[in-house]
């Protein structure tokens, strides 16, 4: 079968040959094509599995810090020993904060934490020291315990 012919000077395909070329050209263009949207997907799909956790504001409200108390985040309380004894938040860890930078492999990194003190101001130090030390999802109290004492949520033995 002659895939091409001579007539008068021109090359001319034939009608058979033509489709076939065509037909290969479409399939390729398909398996392209499948290529591409399988590589978007398993990218896409990567991007999603692998993205990190969003980070949490730098303060939150006593009722925000007790949404993230009953989904397990681990609050972290930075008074001394004598506060935390005369009352505390329910399983919460005590590093008080002059000795949290020496302590800071005790803390999870794949966990929110919520940074307690009294009032307020000793937990933004002690999250901003956990931010600096390369913790990403932390937050703090406003207001401390006080808030949360005056919100009614629960305190530990």
């Amino acid at each position: 079968m002659a895939k091409k012919r001579q007539i008068s000077g021109h090359v001319a395909e034939s009608s058979a040959y033509r489709q076939q070329r065509v037909r290969r050209h479409n399939k390729l263009t398909a398996w392209w094509i499948l290529l591409g949207i399988g590589v978007v997907l398993l990218v896409g799909g990567a991007l999603l599995l692998f993205r990190p956790a969003p980070a949490l504001p730098a303060e939150i409200s006593s009722m925000q810090a007790f949404e993230e108390y009953r989904q397990g985040a681990l609050f972290l309380d930075v008074r001394s020993q004598a506060e935390w004894s005369q009352g505390h938040i329910q399983d919460s860890l005590l590093i008080p904060l002059d000795e949290l930078p020496r302590r800071l492999g005790e803390l999870p990194r794949d966990r929110d934490i919520v940074v307690v003190c009294k009032s307020g101001v000793r937990s933004r130090e002690g999250a901003a020291l956990l931010r600096e030390a390369g913790f990403a999802r932390v937050t703090c109290l406003t207001g401390g315990l006080q808030s949360w004492i005056a919100a009614g949520y629960p305190l530990g033995d």
